[in-house]
């Protein structure tokens, strides 16, 4: 990886990250892709090698963030709702990662319930 980028974001396929990046160019970002070849070509290992990562020079990062941030898309209950931060009350929600504690949950992670996390103020709930 070039010393001069950072990671913006990471993208389960190359489509996703495809829109981001046009985004972010039109706005005239310098902007790259890693790892997008290989998980075009099998889509079954993103997981394996961390996905598709969207890279920004480390210059327009900061501003680069501010944008990403205004298009990405956040979670929403099961009726399509937004949901809501329980600390600052925003509508910005993305899942947090798993915790994965215990064997049990490092061997069936789809048994960990699905816990949230606010973009704006960092709270897990």
């Amino acid at each position: 990886m070039n010393s001069n980028y950072k990671i913006l974001a990471v993208f389960d396929y190359s489509t996703e990250a495809h829109v981001t990046k046009s985004r972010l160019y039109a706005e005239g970002f310098k902007t790259m892709l890693m790892d997008e070849k290989t998980i075009d070509s099998d889509p079954l290992i993103s997981n394996a090698i961390g996905g598709v990562k969207l890279l920004v020079h480390q210059n327009d990062f900061d501003k680069a963030a501010e944008i990403y941030n205004e298009i990405r898309t956040y979670q929403k209950d099961k009726s399509g709702n937004d949901i809501f931060c329980t600390n600052c009350n925003s509508n910005k929600i993305l899942i947090a990662p798993l915790q994965r504690k215990n064997i049990f949950y490092m061997l069936f992670p789809f048994f960990e319930k699905t816990r949230h996390r606010c973009n704006d103020c960092k709270t897990v709930f």
